[in-house]
């Protein structure tokens, strides 16, 4: 696609009469609406009376389209068109839809500067009706045709003249005979007796082929008539267990309407069961939370209060100087150790038991203290 081809196309829709305007931007890629909005609009401004579908959404109808316009250019215009490059809707589908729009815009051209004087030709302004000439059109393309077709019989003659003017000049060279000349006249006219009485048989065939024709449709009308009536009556005949239809399908409605109570129930019920095992696991994850940190609290107490204890120990095992002036009795009596110790309870916050490894003095060590005294 050049650039000088869209442009000429869009001037030519335009001075055709398009109704919409057509930009540079439209054909830059694929856009298959607006190419077959043209085309029909084209051949409707070639042909008003054409029948072209304008159906585009399936793949079938748009092909459908493409061939039908050009099957009708083809043979109404004699124009060639290519329907892959059409289908493309794109820059190539410019040029084919060129080839159209340039034969209407010469023929509107044409047209415009025959029936407008000098100085309205100087103007330039085109006003040109192509629908009013519609049936001149139609005489137009006929004529064409039948000379297309008489100069082609007419080449064929001529090319075989040059036989038949040897047979032509032999056959006025040699002299007519009645009888033979009798001969050819009868056979002639047996000939054309034939024919007319083929003739005379074919039309006598059609009204009788005609009377059988209606003969069926009268036969039909009856059928139809009959059916009709026939139709009325099952139409206004209630069926028969028609009631118990009808019961069934008020029953089955309040069956309907119960099972969707029910399911709705169901639903919910199933919806505050999930949201308790939620909230259950929730809170017994919270009471495994809450032992640990008492558990890892207890551990810490206890280590303070053997660490507490083994420190008071230490400072029991110490003697002093000033203490060895006591008594020989107070030396030989050894040193109890006096260990106590605080051991907490599980599952009691705030709350020790508090005791120590040594028992208590018993009658026979104060008795014996007293013998060494007096001794």
């Amino acid at each position: 696609m050049s650039y000088r081809d869209l442009r000429n196309f869009t001037e030519m829709m335009r001075a055709l009469g398009y109704p919409r305007l057509i930009s540079m931007e439209n054909f830059r890629t694929p856009n298959f609406p607006l190419v077959a909005e043209i085309l029909v609009w084209l051949v409707k401004r070639y042909e008003p009376l054409a029948d072209i579908p304008t159906d585009t959404d399936l793949e079938q109808d748009r092909v459908f389209l493409i061939k039908a316009v050009a099957q009708f250019m083809a043979t109404k215009a004699h124009i060639k068109l290519n329907t892959k490059h059409l289908y493309q809707a794109d820059g190539y589908a410019v040029k084919e839809l060129l080839k159209i729009t340039s034969v209407l815009y010469s023929a509107m051209r044409t047209k415009t500067i025959d029936s407008l004087g000098p100085e309205e030709q100087q103007s330039g302004k085109f006003k040109f009706d192509l629908g009013s000439k519609t049936a001149d059109l139609k005489v137009a393309r006929q004529l064409a045709s039948e000379i297309i077709s008489k100069g082609a019989s007419l080449y064929d003659l001529l090319g075989k003249e040059v036989e038949l003017r040897d047979m032509r000049t032999t056959a006025m060279a040699r002299p007519m005979e009645i009888n033979e000349t009798e001969k050819v006249l009868r056979a002639a006219i047996k000939e054309v007796i034939e024919q007319v009485q083929k003739t005379k048989d074919m039309l006598n065939n059609v009204a009788s082929d005609e009377a059988n024709l209606e003969a069926k449709i009268e036969k039909r009308k009856l059928d139809l008539e009959r059916n009709q009536k026939r139709l009325q009556t099952l139409q206004s005949v209630r069926p028969a267990f028609m009631d118990e239809y009808e019961k069934s399908q008020e029953e089955l409605q309040k069956q309907y309407d119960i099972y969707v109570e029910k399911f709705h129930n169901l639903s919910y019920l199933e919806q505050q069961l999930d949201d308790y095992h939620r909230m259950e696991q929730e809170r017994f994850e919270e009471t495994e939370n809450t032992l640990r940190l008492m558990q890892n609290k207890l551990r810490e107490e206890e280590k303070r209060l053997m660490k507490a204890a083994g420190s008071e120990d230490e400072s029991d095992m110490d003697i002093p100087d000033e203490e060895s002036s006591e008594s020989e009795t107070d030396e030989r009596r050894p040193m109890k150790p006096h260990l106590s110790r605080e051991f907490p309870i599980q599952g009691r916050s705030g709350l020790r038991i508090i005791g120590n490894m040594q028992g208590g003095d018993t009658e026979d060590e104060n008795d014996s203290d007293d013998s060494e005294i007096d001794v």
